[in-house]
């Protein structure tokens, strides 16, 4: 049976969601894509959804009273607080969301992926790894061994998490960035784009640099 599925948010991870489920249909998954929302779509979002022929459905509030029964969501929204309300909002009208990984992403043996989930084309997520619900993974990023990703964590582009790793929730790494093994990463932390992570990060921290502090 053909799953219903619509994007929330029309940005650039929303595009790059949009993307992903573009790959996994054409791929053979049967999925039937009705287009997005967003709450306040900026002018030059709604044209790029409108030229790639991808409808705008309004705001959450102007959407979701006429969702059609058994819809699925995907919440593409970087910022790691903000998915996180949506998603709630969402989830508490009755609605699930569907994880989608692209065809040219490789997970590994005994992964437990979550609900909600994104990962993106160029992805590796190595063995014996916890994805939370909401998991965003960004083209390119690496996931080590044995490593836990809490729910609504961003990991941006060409990031490398070690082995043996913990990111609470809701915590961002930025791009290109680096987290050594067996090292945690504190809730709603911030680690900055290029940063390389040698001593646990804690909750709430916003660290850089080389090492990062």
């Amino acid at each position: 049976m053909t799953e219903q599925i619509v994007v929330i948010g029309a940005g650039g991870f929303g595009r790059e969601a949009l993307d992903v489920v573009d790959s996994v249909i054409s791929a053979g998954a049967d999925f039937q894509l009705l287009g997005v929302v967003d709450a306040g779509p900026r002018d030059e979002d709604l044209e790029r959804l409108a030229a790639r022929g991808v409808a705008y459905l309004g705001t959450e509030e102007q959407w979701l009273p006429s969702a059609p029964a058994g819809i699925r969501f995907i919440v593409a929204i970087g910022n790691t607080a903000v998915r996180e309300k949506v998603a709630r909002r969402i989830t508490d009208a009755g609605l699930r969301p569907v994880t989608v990984i692209h065809p040219r992403a490789v997970v590994g043996s005994v992964a437990s992926v979550g609900e909600g989930v994104v990962i993106c084309s160029g992805v590796e997520v190595s063995t014996n790894v916890t994805l939370g619900d909401f998991v965003h993974l960004n083209p390119g990023c690496i996931i080590g061994h044995d490593t836990v990703l809490e729910a609504f964590v961003s990991v941006n582009p060409g990031a490398l998490v070690s082995g043996n790793v913990v990111v609470r929730t809701r915590a961002l790494l930025g791009a290109g960035s680096i987290i050594l093994q067996e090292l945690t990463v504190g809730a709603d932390a911030v680690v900055g784009a290029a940063a390389c992570v040698t001593k646990h990060v804690g909750t709430g921290a916003i660290v850089k640099g080389i090492p990062a502090r």
